[in-house]
This record gives structure tokens, sequence and C-alpha cells, in this order.
């Protein structure tokens, strides 16, 4: 069974099938989402291919040529679903699921739609319906609006306010030069940022950001966030938001008030609205009752599969939580599953179960 139908889904899907896994029989993939597109197609409508670090290909079939200005959440989506029907995924949605327990030796899944039975499970739930916002003291009496990355729309709906982003991410960065532009802004961050200026990203930057999160989740600890070991970098789109002096940090306040946030020193600032840019958490609430999680919140893996339990894979997770990460994780997952559940079969045809496409 494999859980989410995003990029990493997909993959799975995809390289499982092609490894002699018969469709809707033997490989199932429950989506929670009423269409195609992963969480891509609940992204704001100001992000742009433009903006977007790049699409991977998804095995066997390239992604398509963008024009800069096209909204991400149309191109993605319309990729996708092109996907699902080209290779004929079986693809169920929409389908929550609730949870998962192990029952006499196999899965049994509680959804929306019903229980279902599985042998083994690949998980590719990502992050985007798990927003993290810390708490902070007062944050209830805020009287204006707060609002997390996952709840934006466009900077249009603060014209002429005063917001206050939170957060040392990417999408800080692109989203107060967003609102820079029909807003004053005040941004504030945990730690100082970092910004890279002496690396581009690449391939050799690309394999220490993988190594990196791969050692935390062999560790069992949670995985961290691809900014804190990458850097920020400021892109073109935000050349002219940096010259006009928006990316001037403040460190984070120390409580919330009803007109806005007030800093240790005792300094004051009146906002009209917060906007949480702090990120995303794993979405593993529904494999809770399979107890994976260490102590120190993480879970143990090896490679896409929990220490635990070698019928249990996380795709799109710690190191695998990219689109690239993501194909190559599905790749592994399924070849895996193939070996673990079907010792016997016979390979398939020289090349389709090779190495994902990227």
């Amino acid at each position: 069974m494999v859980i989410g139908a995003g990029q990493a889904g997909l993959s799975a899907a995809y390289h499982l099938v092609r490894m002699g896994f018969t469709p809707y029989d033997e490989v199932v993939v429950l989506d929670r989402n009423d269409a195609p597109g992963g969480a891509w197609q609940h992204r704001w409508d100001s992000l742009t291919m433009d903006d977007v670090h790049g699409i991977a290909n998804l095995p066997g079939a390239d992604v398509p040529p963008a024009i800069g200005a096209e909204r991400a959440n149309v191109f993605v989506p319309r990729y996708y679903a092109d996907y699902e029907q080209r290779f004929a995924l079986p693809v169920v949605r929409p389908v929550i699921v609730e949870s998962v327990r192990a029952v006499d030796g196999r899965f049994s899944l509680s959804t929306s739609r019903g229980l279902y039975s599985a042998d083994a499970i690949v998980n590719a739930t990502g992050t985007w319906n798990r927003p993290f916002i810390p708490w902070y003291p007062g944050i209830e009496s805020f009287q204006g609006r707060q609002l997390h990355t996952a709840d934006y729309h466009g900077a249009e709906e603060f014209a002429g306010q005063h917001v206050l982003v939170v957060g040392g991410g990417a999408s800080a960065v692109q989203l107060l030069a967003e609102i820079s532009e029909v807003a004053s802004t005040t941004w504030v961050t945990r730690r100082e940022p970092v910004w890279r200026t002496d690396e581009e990203f690449g391939p050799e930057l690309g394999r220490k950001i993988i190594a990196k999160v791969e050692e935390r989740v062999r560790a069992g600890l949670p995985p961290k966030s691809v900014v804190s070991v990458t850097g920020l970098q400021l892109r073109r789109q935000e050349q002219a938001a940096y010259e006009r002096g928006v990316y001037t940090r403040l460190p984070m306040f120390s409580r919330v008030t009803e007109g806005g946030v007030v800093w240790a020193d005792g300094r004051e600032e009146k906002v009209d609205a917060i906007l949480w840019a702090t990120g995303f958490r794993a979405d593993l609430a529904h494999l809770a009752p399979l107890h994976l999680r260490e102590p120190s919140g993480g879970i143990r893996m090896d490679g896409t599969h929990t220490v635990l339990d070698a019928r249990v894979h996380l795709v799109g997770y710690g190191p695998s939580a990219s689109t690239i990460g993501g194909n190559r994780a599905g790749f592994t997952a399924a070849r895996e599953l193939r070996d673990l559940l079907h010792p016997q079969q016979v390979r398939v045809a020289a090349g389709a179960s090779g190495p994902p496409q990227e």
C-alpha cells in the first residue's frame, strides 16, 4: 500500500508496477486529495515555475517545458495527472488514512473509506498537512490575523498593512519580497540568517545535504530543514527587496500581545498580521500505532525502511525529502519490497527496474 500521490508516492507506484506488482490487487495508492498534484495544488498562486528550485522528472516521463511565469500550482498538478493516466497507476482518491496498525502479521489501515489491508506500507505523505507554528506567550491574545505559509494566497491580502514575517527559510525570503511591495514588513528569525554566496547549488552540495540529513535519521533524530544545511541565497526576484532593506532581520520576540509583539528588552511593535513561515513537520501521525518513533522523536531509518520494521518504508522523508530524492527513494523502496515479498519472482525485462530517471 502506497500512502500519498506526490512525487515520491508516484515514483514508488511506478516502480512497484514495473517490478511485477499487480495494480489494485497488489499495489494501491491512497491519496487524500480530490485531484492529482500532491501538495503542489495547494501552493499560493504567486508561486511560479521561475520561483521553484526545479522539478525532477518522474520515472519514465520527463517534465514538459514550462513558461517561467506559469503558476506552479497548475503546471505541476497537470504533469502529475498526465503521469497517472499515462501509466495507469492505481490511485484511489480521496482517501484519508487515519491509522495504520499491525494485525496478525499484516497491516490494517483505517481510512475515510473503510478498512484496507496490506503486506507492506510505502508512506509518502510528505509534510504539507502538518504546518508548524511555535508557541509563544500571548499568542492566543493577538487580535490581528495569524496565518501559516500553508494558508497564504497572495500579497494583495496584506495591502496597506504591517506584516510580521517569522521564519528563516526560503519561503520567508520569497514572501517578504512579495509582501513588501504592497505592505510594510518586519522579519524575525530565531538564528541569524546564513547567506550562501560562495557555492552554487549543484550535485556536490546536494550530496553534502543528503549525507547530513541521512546521518540524523540513521540515528533516529528528527530531520532538520534543508536551509539549516544549505543557508539562504537571494535570487534575482528578491534583489529589489534586498536593496529596499527588507531583509534586515530582528531576533525573535519574547511574547505576543493583542496588537503586536514585544522583545525581551521591552521594545514593542504593532502589527496587523503575523505570517508564520516556520516550516512543516513530517505527516506521520497515522503511523503512531506502529510505535516506530525513538525517544529522541525521530524514526530510525536504514535507507528507506524503518529499522523496527523492514515492511514500512518512508519515502519523501529525511534525505529523500526532495523531488530527486523522492524519485530515488521510490525506486529503492519498490526494489526492497519486491525482494522481501516476491523473492522468487522472475526479474522483469532489462531496464524495467533500472535506476530512476532524473
